[in-house]
């Protein structure tokens, strides 16, 4: 398995997942035309690609879900609450279709499983990826993570995994107050601190590779969310320097595409 995250950040988000026969976009945030180009500088073609699956409607994960599915007839998979609010356009009856929250199912070898967030959208959820004993995660966009979200992440190969904002940056920006509390709030984004807590509960043997993902461009930095992760981590024994690599990610450009081991 292999995956490249295309972009990340409050502005858009896509992630890009390989096996086989399989090939993915987890959400397509950005425009079509700047998720083909990022396809393009991990040397892959958007006509490749065999399914489309959304997390929620929030426009940073929708953008160019709809230009892709109707010019590429690539079907796209979400839960009947994110479908009913998603702005996307008109897309052929036969390339919806429902995904929804707790469901499993195999697509060309590979297990998906969707599991829910807490996030101020419709019915926002997640996915696993599994194959031949090997594990990719996603979670970004939630206010916290219960001991269900940990469950279903829990010991995976590669994670991509949200550190969205450092809190006194948050707090002493210029947004609204409303729109701190939103961010900060249960329904919200998780802050480094937050993330990296519990990600300790969340690591174990088998993770390698860790992507901090959906850092806020306006209330973190890069080097925030990697130091903040890795002295947490190494407080709690975990070994960033042998055991466990930390990236991160980027709102324009996509990581370089990583095999899952």
């Amino acid at each position: 398995m292999k995956v490249s995250i295309l972009a990340s950040s409050s502005s858009g988000n896509s992630i890009y997942i390989e096996d086989g026969e399989f090939s993915c976009l987890v959400d397509a945030g950005l425009t079509g035309k700047k998720i083909i180009e990022n396809l393009n500088k991990i040397d892959r073609d958007i006509k490749d690609v065999k399914h489309i699956f959304v997390s929620h409607e929030h426009i940073d994960h929708i953008k160019g879900v709809g230009v892709l599915a109707r010019k590429y007839n690539i079907p796209v998979y979400a839960n009947k609450l994110t479908w009913d609010n998603m702005n996307i356009g008109e897309i052929k009856t036969d390339l919806k279709f429902h995904f929804e929250k707790d469901e499993v199912r195999d697509f060309q070898g590979v297990t998906v499983s969707s599991f829910g967030v807490s996030h101020d959208a419709a019915n926002p959820q997640f996915y696993t990826f599994e194959r031949l004993g090997k594990k990719v995660s996603i979670l970004t966009d939630t206010g916290y993570v219960s001991d269900k979200m940990i469950d279903n992440i829990k010991n995976s190969n590669t994670l991509i995994y949200e550190s969205n904002h450092e809190e006194n940056i948050l707090l002493s920006c210029s947004y609204p107050w409303k729109t701190k509390q939103r961010i900060l709030s249960d329904q919200g984004h998780l802050s480094n601190k937050d993330s990296a807590n519990y990600l300790t509960k969340i690591i174990g043997d088998n993770t390698k590779n860790i992507f901090l993902a959906h850092i806020s461009k306006e209330n973190n930095t890069k080097e925030l969310a990697y130091m903040t992760t890795r002295n947490i981590l190494e407080e709690y024994g975990f070994d960033c320097e042998k055991n466990i690599k930390i990236s991160d990610t980027d709102p324009d450009d996509p990581t370089n595409i990583v095999s899952v081991q």
